[in-house]
């Protein structure tokens, strides 16, 4: 059995990140979920928490879950991380954490994520 070096020093262990190239893949080929357009989408990771929906704010070395992607252009992945993150959702008058879990849900349905897409800019 090892021993620690520093036994009143806590080891921090860091829990693993959920992966999925599957999931993000299928993110990138879906529409922005700010503005509508298909332009170069990418798999935007939500770094904010909310305890509400059991997502933990990440650390600066740190990327979240693949869970908590959404699909957005190249322009609104910039602006996501300029400034608040949550100021950036408030003015897209979107709930991340909803939008993100209900894409994860329905991965792979390329008609069922656009609809959602769809249905939560048009409730604005």
């Amino acid at each position: 059995m090892a021993q620690r070096l520093c036994p009143s020093t806590p080891v921090r262990q860091r829990r693993p990140r959920q992966e999925s190239g599957d999931h993000l893949a299928f993110i990138r080929t879906l529409s922005c979920a700010v503005c509508g357009t298909f332009h170069k989408t990418e798999a935007a990771h939500i770094r904010m928490g909310e305890m509400e929906y059991g997502k933990r704010p990440t650390g600066m070395a740190e990327k979240a879950d693949d869970k908590w992607t959404l699909p957005l252009c190249g322009d609104c992945h910039r602006n996501q991380h300029v400034g608040s993150e949550a100021a950036f959702w408030c003015h897209a008058a979107l709930n991340p954490f909803v939008l993100a879990l209900s894409l994860w849900a329905a991965t792979g349905d390329e008609n069922t994520c656009e609809q959602i897409l769809r249905l939560a800019r048009a409730r604005r």
